[in-house]
């Protein structure tokens, strides 16, 4: 199986470095790869025996939303079926890399690798995303202009949704070093490897994730405070020290400008209020099962109340959106799948579990409900690289905890 947890870290990192999987061949790429992915699995089931199948009672909800969207196809519910069935594929190919990460990553050592390659991909990710920010301002990798417009950051077009994905990656390392999850030689290590993923999140400028990190940050001290890891919050406010002092070094001022101006990025706040109010009304019309998955683009404009000449594929609200889309029965889905992730959550840091187990657990939760939080004004979910990386994180949060490591006794 580490074959398979490798392939799935590599199409992750892909998924990223492929401009968030935003276009069309990288969507291939990432639904083709997924669809690959879970054959070979199937076979390594079928020829070892030994391999156990893990079902969640978290699956079932996901079923029932992928049964809400077939019936939309079937009974032509969806007001435009091919936009629904290209939505249907790309939410496919993250839930199957989800299903495969439960699967793959159980014991110790495979949510170690997990554990090191999250921290290290947002180390790697940050870095680039830095030095782009500082020599390349219209182009994404420093030779590809952004014809459609765009605020990049790294390799996103859109630096909100970089942020929403240094989200993802910096609890990781924060969490390691709240709870002690690694040996102390490993500290400053893991320190650096956190300190430039937390600075990219705050020089994107991004008001929501901004406010999300500070979520984050504040739900990862009261679990440190409900855990007695007194050492490890003192370890934590220094790293984020650091980052304070990083990030004005760098520049603090850009960031203030930006989070003080009067529009969240390219968006006045009225043309937000406005696409909130479309997509409310959109529900309000098809309140049971809505215009279909991915179809809002196509239905939006009859709804606009502010037309400013620009496409509306999206209404900065990833709740919104799955009720005009999928309506009440999609919603429920959604609402059982977080109140099942979350119960989980909670039972697993309940148990006790050594530092690196309490951390990993800390970190995927931490990591899930900041996102959630950024999901209010803007849609990181419908980003197929961001969606599948609170994903691996859901799927850190299922995975088994592990107790301490009894110290041999000397007689």
């Amino acid at each position: 199986m580490k074959g398979l947890r490798v392939a799935i870290c590599v199409l992750a990192a892909f998924a990223v470095l492929a401009f968030g999987t935003v276009e069309i061949w990288s969507e291939a790429v990432l639904e083709i790869g997924a669809a690959a992915l879970l054959m070979w699995w199937g076979i390594l089931v079928f020829f070892r025996r030994k391999i156990e199948i893990r079902w969640s009672a978290i699956f079932w909800p996901i079923v029932a939303f992928i049964g809400i969207v077939v019936l939309q196809l079937l009974f032509r519910i969806s007001v435009y079926s091919f936009l629904t069935r290209v939505g249907l594929l790309k939410f496919m190919g993250c839930v199957i890399l989800f299903f495969l990460a439960v699967q793959a990553f159980q014991t110790r050592r495979d949510l170690k690798m997990l554990a090191w390659f999250l921290m290290s991909f947002g180390f790697a990710i940050a870095v680039f995303g830095i030095a782009q920010n500082y020599t390349s301002h219209a182009e994404l990798y420093w030779f590809r202009p952004l014809t459609g417009g765009g605020n990049p950051f790294g390799p996103y077009v859109d630096r909100d949704h970089f942020a929403g994905l240094m989200e993802l990656l910096a609890p990781v390392g924060l969490s390691m070093i709240a709870f002690r999850g690694v040996r102390r030689e490993q500290m400053p290590f893991v320190a650096v490897l956190t300190l430039l993923p937390v600075a990219a999140l705050f020089l994107t400028a991004s008001r929501g994730g901004v406010v999300a990190f500070v979520f984050e940050v504040a739900l990862l001290l009261v679990l440190t405070r409900v855990h007695h890891a007194a050492r490890g919050t003192v370890a934590l406010a220094g790293v984020l020290l650091l980052a304070v002092v990083f990030i004005a070094w760098l520049g603090a001022g850009t960031v203030l400008q930006r989070v003080r101006s009067s529009t969240f990025g390219e968006l006045s706040a009225s043309k937000r209020t406005s696409m909130l109010k479309g997509a409310w009304h959109i529900f309000l019309d098809h309140p049971a099962t809505g215009t279909g998955l991915g179809t809002l683009v196509a239905v939006y404009p009859k709804y606009e109340t502010l037309y400013d000449g620009r496409i509306v594929d999206h209404v900065h609200n990833d709740y919104a959106e799955l009720l005009a889309e999928t309506g009440v029965v999609g919603g429920l889905c959604g609402a059982i799948f977080l109140i099942m992730l979350f119960g989980t959550a909670k039972a697993r840091l309940s148990e006790e579990q050594s530092g690196f187990s309490r951390g990993i657990h800390v970190a995927g939760t931490v990591a899930c409900a900041g996102l959630l939080v950024h999901s209010l004004v803007d849609f990181n979910l419908h980003i197929p690289a961001n969606a599948l990386f609170f994903l691996l994180n859901a799927a850190v949060v299922l995975s088994p905890s592990f107790h301490p490591r009894k110290q041999p006794v000397i007689t």
